[in-house]
């Protein structure tokens, strides 16, 4: 697929998925496409283009030259004169920019809901929250939309949206990423990150985005270190949490019990302590003169932020410090952290109820990473009752390669692409569920494909690759052990058969096709878009 056809892929996506509140400013379609030609000529003239053709989301607190800066505050707009330094980076890598997404208004929450854009819904349920700060970004990325987005991280931003989507969120060590063009939140901490659908994928984005440095790399094992005690969780996500750790361990690390007090400690002091009164100083003054165009958590938490004495900050760097000896000290013993990275995913109706309480629950984990100038990678673990469930690597600064290379220890995993009976909630999903199938991400097919409505029981589609006059198929992309995968392949009848799919991306995975000869006289549901739009038409 030419990057041209790619644009207009994720366009049609965009108009299928309905979600206007992803966005601040979505780019139209002409404007991307030009550059998606000029990008073709770069590489055409021999240019070096890593991230050739991929799509990206910038959130919208980060500068794109051409688009307004807003950080979901209309009131607080400017118009930056060029691209942040990682905007940059990304369009010389040969990336092509969508727009710039919604956001926890000034970055100020880690539940997507504090925007006058609307509460960003979460990609899998749209009654759950996305999470925050750059909820946009994330959900982007897990409806197919976009293959990279840059996020912003000070509590958690960047890792908690990445839990909740089935996403990937690197955060990585503060500094190799530059934050020039960010609207600050606490300008000391804060840090930009890569949302991907992998690992790989991320760390591509990563290598073409950071300073130039050398990163350590270890050999295995790997020791990593699990909580002795993580404290109350959702219902469910504790026996996901020791899943997720034993795949570790079956993988062949060492699991290594280590007391996560002093991270937990260091978490409480980001909000709780005299660490917010930055969050003022970068944009109290002008919430003071414009009480009325900020979100209401927003204001109560930066606003009460000036009154706290100078000398509680003194007596908390004292405490961090003693906290930061303390978790180098459990850090020196291991090579990174597992933790979940967050507690609970609330629907939007509960945050709505208690905006400050169900927000401060979720930074359990995440709030002492910058704190301690630590890296971090969120990776998907799995679901619990039909929703993503992640875990989170931390490890010391420059650990960054470190935890990418732990987190491919359990790759023995393969994709594959459904249309038909096995999407979510249809009748065949079972067999994808119970062979340990986890949901990966909704999208779509390249624009090379017919849909039939089979004459089967249950009903089922056919997915017909075809010369021309294809069109794109929503589909649902899950990862199976390659153990079930073989399982699930032995039970496909005929005249449904499993082949490669191209997906809009232009990536392939296994996925369901149909032999030709049994689309003959089948009625062509093409036009709806999919088979959930055929069943509701």
């Amino acid at each position: 697929m030419s990057v041209l056809e790619r644009v207009r892929a994720a366009y049609h996506r965009i108009a299928r998925a309905d979600r206007p509140e992803i966005w601040i400013d979505l780019r139209p379609e002409a404007d991307v496409l030009a550059d998606a030609e000029k990008l073709e000529a770069r590489r055409a003239a021999g240019e070096t283009l890593p991230l050739y053709g991929k799509l990206a989301a910038v959130k919208g607190n980060i500068d794109v030259a051409g688009l307004p800066t807003t950080a979901a505050c209309p009131e607080y707009a400017y118009q930056p004169d060029e691209d942040a330094p990682v905007v940059a980076r990304l369009r010389a890598a040969g990336a092509l920019i969508l727009g710039t997404t919604n956001l926890d208004q000034f970055a100020t929450g880690l539940v997507g809901t504090r925007s006058p854009h609307g509460a960003v819904r979460n990609a899998i349920d749209p009654a759950y929250v996305s999470g925050g700060s750059s909820s946009g970004s994330a959900v982007a990325v897990a409806l197919g939309i976009a293959d990279l987005a840059l996020g912003t991280d000070t509590a958690g931003s960047g890792r908690v949206p990445a839990a909740f989507n089935g996403i990937v969120g690197l955060k990585p060590t503060r500094g190799l990423l530059p934050t020039t063009g960010v609207v600050p939140a606490c300008a000391s901490i804060d840090c930009v990150t890569v949302f991907a659908r992998s690992v790989d994928e991320a760390s591509a984005a990563f290598a073409c985005l950071s300073e130039p440095r050398d990163l350590p790399v270890v050999h295995r094992p790997f020791r990593i270190g699990v909580p002795e005690a993580t404290g109350p969780l959702q219902e469910g996500w504790a026996d996901a949490f020791s899943a997720a750790a034993h795949e570790f361990r079956d993988a062949g690390a060492e699991l290594v019990t280590v007391d996560i007090s002093a991270f937990l400690d260091a978490a409480r002091l980001l909000y709780e302590g005299a660490f917010v009164a930055e969050r003022y100083s970068a944009v109290g003054e002008f919430i003071d003169a414009h009480p009325d165009a900020v979100d209401p958590a927003v204001r109560q938490i930066i606003g009460a932020a000036k009154d706290i004495p100078a000398h509680r900050l003194f007596t908390d760097l004292a405490a961090l410090d003693g906290l930061s000896r303390a978790a180098s000290a459990v850090l020196s013993t291991v090579d990174c952290l597992l933790l979940p990275t967050t507690t609970e995913h609330p629907t939007i109706a509960e945050v709505e109820a208690d905006p400050l309480g169900v927000n401060a629950r979720l930074g359990r984990f995440t709030n002492s990473t910058n704190l301690l100038g630590l890296s971090s990678l969120a990776v998907p673990a799995g679901t619990v009752s039909g929703l993503p469930f992640g875990v989170m690597l931390v490890g010391p600064a420059y650990a960054d390669r470190i935890l990418a290379d732990v987190a491919r220890l359990v790759p023995r995993r393969t994709r594959v692409a459904v249309v038909g009976a096995h999407l979510r909630g249809q009748p065949l999903n079972h067999e994808l569920t119970s062979r340990g199938g986890r949901f990966v991400f909704s999208g779509s097919t390249a624009a090379e494909y017919r849909l039939y409505a089979l004459d089967t029981v249950p009903p089922k589609p056919g997915l017909v690759r075809v010369a021309s006059g294809g069109e794109p198929i929503e589909a649902e992309v899950w990862d199976l052990p390659l153990s079930g995968f073989g399982e699930f392949v032995a039970g496909v009848p005929a005249p449904l058969a499993i082949g490669k799919v191209r997906l809009a991306d232009g990536s392939e995975v296994s996925g369901f096709v149909c032999e030709p000869v049994a689309v003959e006289g089948a009625e062509d549901i093409t036009g709806y878009g999919g088979w959930l739009g055929y069943l509701s038409r």
